[in-house]
């Protein structure tokens, strides 16, 4: 049984929304990891509700961006939960900051889990929101889960093309992953001698002046106090160098073009990333499939909006309500 640290006060990087209810909550997935996450709900109402599991980014926790999303949609009326993956933030799981795209595709499945026994949730109305690298696991979900009517993912990454074929799949040849497969097999083995798992460091800090600008993006996220938080990974010390060893061996969305439940793919137009929900979009079927451009908007400024309210929360809600 994990033992659990669950902070119960509040310590998010966006404002609380005191019209909706909020409260701590647990659940276990399949591998018998238990994650933490924030339950937001319609306040003063009663009845049955269309529900929401979010998660996201790759490496954040849920007192950034996802538990924005969370409460938003709950303020739109909608139960919504913000949980963090396993062996992250406030959830269990041990080595601590390892990932897996079985695992992350099973806490999404857990979470509909939970909702889909609430007695204030509509069991038939469960939709996912998953964002940046979640957003590629939210859609590897859909794949798998048909009780999900509904799959958001918003400024995407596919975690395992980036990690097999680098950024803009500038290292997509077998020459190169065949170092990188080297070197990550050759901290393996350092690790086991030395009884612990080196860490592959966060976004970088501090910044180099010839930093990639989407690097600089994310730093003026991740390491200011606009999104800063003391238990997120791409805060502070990031992942465990070895943590996307099975990312390298695997490829998401074998199975995208059987998803018969809805998607819609979220990108900024300006997004370095774009690229990724672009590719994703060709390989689906059907008339209740949308790829949604939003104009001037970056990779980032989906996290929490940036300086013009880029989230388009309105398309996100009426794409939903349209397909449960």
């Amino acid at each position: 049984m994990d033992e659990l640290k669950i902070t119960r006060e509040w310590d998010k990087v966006y404002p609380k929304n005191e019209n909706v209810n909020h409260s701590k909550i647990t659940f276990r997935n399949h591998f018998g990891i238990t994650l933490v996450a924030d339950m937001f709900s319609p306040k003063d109402t009663e009845g049955k509700f269309p529900a929401i599991a979010v998660s996201g980014a790759f490496g954040a926790v849920k007192e950034q961006h996802s538990g924005l999303y969370a409460q938003e949609m709950a303020a739109r009326g909608f139960v919504a939960i913000a949980f963090d993956p396993s062996f992250t933030g406030e959830s269990g799981g041990e080595p601590r900051y390892m990932n897996s795209p079985d695992i992350n595709v099973e806490d999404f499945q857990a979470a509909v889990d939970f909702l889909s026994v609430q007695e204030n949730v509509d069991a038939d109305k469960i939709s996912i929101i998953g964002i940046c690298g979640w957003g590629g696991m939210a859609l590897q979900t859909a794949c798998i889960d048909t009780r999900i009517r509904a799959t958001v993912a918003v400024t995407m990454y596919d975690m395992s093309r980036i990690s097999g074929n680098g950024y803009f799949d500038g290292a997509d040849d077998e020459d190169a992953r065949y170092r990188a497969r080297v070197a990550v097999n050759a901290q393996r083995t350092e690790d086991f001698k030395k009884g612990s798992y080196a860490s592959a460091g966060g976004v970088v800090d501090p910044l180099p002046e010839d930093a990639p600008w989407f690097v600089k993006q994310y730093h003026a996220y991740y390491k200011t106090p606009r999104g800063y938080h003391p238990r997120s990974l791409n805060s502070n010390g990031g992942w465990n160098v070895t943590a996307g060893t099975s990312l390298m061996n695997t490829r998401l969305f074998t199975y995208a073009s059987e998803i018969r439940s809805a998607v819609l793919l979220v990108h900024g137009e300006k997004a370095h990333s774009r690229y990724m929900s672009e590719d994703a979009f060709k390989l689906l079927k059907g008339d209740n499939k949308e790829l949604y451009i939003v104009e001037g908007a970056y990779h980032c400024d989906l996290y929490d909006g940036g300086d013009n309210n880029y989230i388009p929360f309105d398309k996100i809600e009426g794409f939903i309500r349209k397909n449960i």
